[in-house]
């Protein structure tokens, strides 16, 4: 079965990526390249790949995707997905790592659980009292956050097994679970020291 990687480049070529992304190719396929100081146009969009002849940039969809948009790999294919609608069919853990999955769900689920706590608490905490003070970081935070954590922590509650592996992935991958527990472990403790 595909993973997102195939499953996106097999579904949307470059030049329509390109397209969508703000990129408009003339008739020859080329464009001005978004990644130096390009007047005249030098990135050829062909349905594979690009490449620019003034800057050397190339790649496939994903890494045109990657380098407009400043992601990593995995979020440029997500972004693909979700923008072009492409279904991207996950599967279930390979055997002998269903136990794994379960322990991965439920740690992301309690360090998301306990995210949202704190930003809830944040929010209400640090709401400005009057339109001339100034803004906490901390409420900054929790309104910028809220949202999207709940989204996550639902998916991982209620959403299909597809979705709720896709989310763990992406909530496990460069680490991401191990730097929001080690931050709210020194909130926590920052917490308990401003108490005493």
């Amino acid at each position: 079965m595909a993973n997102i990687f195939e499953a996106v480049k097999a579904a949307v070529t470059v030049p329509v990526a390109a397209e969508r992304y703000g990129l408009k190719a003339n008739h020859a396929g080329m464009v001005c390249c978004p990644f130096h100081d390009d007047h005249k146009p030098s990135l050829k969009l062909n349905e594979d790949y690009f490449y620019c002849f003034g800057c050397g940039a190339g790649g496939d969809v994903v890494e045109l995707t990657r380098r407009l948009f400043d992601l990593r790999p995995y979020e440029a294919a997500s972004k693909l997905a979700v923008d072009f609608g492409v279904d991207v069919p996950a599967t279930a853990p390979p055997d002998g790592s269903l136990n794994r999955f379960r322990s991965d769900l439920l740690r992301c689920q309690q360090v998301l659980d306990e995210y949202l706590n704190l930003l809830i608490r944040w929010q209400r905490r640090y709401a400005p009292r009057s339109p001339d003070d100034a803004l906490d970081d901390r409420y900054v935070e929790a309104c910028q956050m809220l949202e999207p954590m709940d989204y996550m922590a639902s998916v991982l509650a209620a959403g299909t097994l597809e979705q709720r592996i896709r989310t763990v992935e992406l909530l496990l991958a460069d680490g991401k679970m191990d730097q929001l527990e080690e931050r709210l472990n020194r909130i926590k403790e920052q917490e308990r020291m401003e108490e005493n």
